[in-house]
């Protein structure tokens, strides 16, 4: 089973852009869910393959009364609508007081989310993007039942601290204490920095030694280019060659380095990487 769960801790980092560029960029099938509390964007950014509006009623809302009499992870893709560039996605909710209609749900996705990879029908990874968490925060429900946490961060020094903070939280909440390097818990707790390229390498290094020095249980997995450009044009906002821009380079690096490390756990690949423009940013 696979749930790969993105989450910031506070601010815009851009995990909206950082799930949309791993999804359209994954080694095999996968499935792009807006699981923010708080609302989704890419009903409001990004065209559906038909060319019109994706349909606001049909994502997190629909899968909502779905779930409420059972959920089959296969009755996941009755929830789907795919983007212009090929991408599926279950759009997420249109503002945060629907999140009520979604309580005590939470486990029951977390849990269907995670078997996808497992259908004999349409298996496919599911790469959710959370938004923003703190401790009361729904979403973290999904959490128990990923195979990884992924914290995007961008890399000023308070964002730091914040991530550093945020991942010793989410260790003692999931895995019940302190870690230290060589003792990473499940789900394996990542973070991901949002950077520039010319400074990725010195700044993974310090970020690591600060995550160790805390018993974060966390370390950094890998980097995404900070590509404005490139985040326009995944968003359908801007031409150009997607596929040749830096966040694209770099989201597909870090979805090989993770799948290479992490896959062979998972289920037998389905389906190649995904082309075009996907998705927003946020």
């Amino acid at each position: 089973m696979a749930l790969i769960a993105l989450a910031a801790d506070k601010g815009s980092p851009g995990v909206t852009t950082a799930a949309v560029a791993l999804a359209a960029v994954w080694p095999r099938r996968s499935l792009l869910v807006e699981a923010d509390p708080a609302g989704g964007d890419l009903v409001y950014r990004s065209a559906a393959a038909h060319g019109g509006q994706l349909n606001p009623n049909i994502g997190m809302l629909s899968i909502a009364a779905t779930a409420r009499r059972g959920l089959v992870p296969d009755q996941l893709w009755d929830h789907v609508q795919p983007l212009s560039g090929g991408l599926e996605v279950v759009t997420g909710l249109g503002i945060a007081e629907q999140a009520a209609g979604l309580a005590g749900l939470w486990p029951t996705l977390g849990q269907a989310f995670a078997a996808l990879a497992d259908s004999p029908n349409a298996p496919a990874d599911v790469i959710a993007d959370c938004g923003r968490i703190s401790g009361d925060t729904p979403a973290v429900e999904l959490f128990p039942h990923a195979a990884l946490v992924l914290l995007i961060s961008r890399t000023e020094p308070e964002a730091i601290a914040r991530v550093r903070d945020r991942a010793a939280a989410l260790s003692a909440k999931l895995h019940g204490g302190p870690r230290g390097a060589a003792s990473l818990g499940n789900p394996v707790i990542g973070v991901v920095l949002v950077a520039d390229p010319s400074d990725a390498g010195k700044l993974v290094n310090q970020v690591n030694d600060m995550l160790v020095h805390a018993q974060t249980g966390a370390r950094v997995v890998g980097t995404i280019a900070d590509d404005t450009a490139g985040a326009e044009q995944l968003a359908g906002r801007r031409r150009g060659r997607l596929d040749k821009s830096l966040l694209i380079r770099s989201a597909r690096k870090v979805a090989a380095d993770l799948y290479q490390q992490y896959g062979a756990a998972w289920s037998v690949p389905q389906q190649g990487p995904i082309t075009g423009h996907a998705g927003a940013g946020r």
